[in-house]
């Protein structure tokens, strides 16, 4: 997956909300402990709502479809404190293009986003990662739009995500009466 520009900038790296730094890194790692197993890494959220985590895999037809997958997720996401989108991509230096897993994400209201990346090489089907996280550049922040977690109530939380809890629960219901 690749088809997606972030401005990349010279600059000195950002001061990041230490939530969303936590966030764009602990997505790194799960993508970089995946590959490493030899399994594909399917464009993911992580998305941090009060104390929780919640992951969610955005496989798609083209690049395009895992982002639209992924921005509808993490727009709707109400009372969220930050996001990550991590996907297996590229970036491209003055060294020429570099496989990179990518980390982007934002938090609540921000103009923009964040990304992040481990750049990696391949020998034998085995990435070989770079120790240090590269900070990429801006990136969209599909949180633009959302109020600040705070502005929430915990009942319009709770309702979002309790509702969903809710469907998944009578989704498993339904799948054991038909076996």
């Amino acid at each position: 997956m690749a088809d997606r520009v972030v401005e990349t900038t010279e600059n000195e790296v950002p001061e990041i909300p230490e939530i969303l730094e936590k966030v764009l890194l602990f997505s790194l790692e799960e993508a970089k402990e995946k590959m490493a197993n030899g399994v594909d890494v399917v464009p993911f959220t992580s998305l941090v709502v009060k104390e929780n985590l919640f992951i969610e895999s955005h496989p798609g037809e083209s690049a395009e479809e895992c982002f639209a997958f992924a921005k509808h997720t993490v727009e709707n996401a109400r009372g969220a404190d930050a996001y990550a989108f991590c996907y297996d991509g590229y970036i491209e230096t003055d060294d020429g293009v570099k496989d990179a897993l990518i980390a982007e994400g934002g938090v609540p209201g921000e103009d923009r986003g964040y990304a992040v990346g481990y750049l990696y090489t391949l020998a034998d089907e085995k990435p070989t990662f770079e120790e240090e996280v590269a900070y990429i550049g801006e990136s969209p922040n599909f949180m633009s739009e959302l109020k600040d977690a705070d502005s929430y109530s915990e009942d319009e939380i709770d309702e979002k995500y309790t509702e969903e809890d809710e469907i998944d629960e009578e989704v498993e219901e339904v799948e054991e009466d038909v076996e």
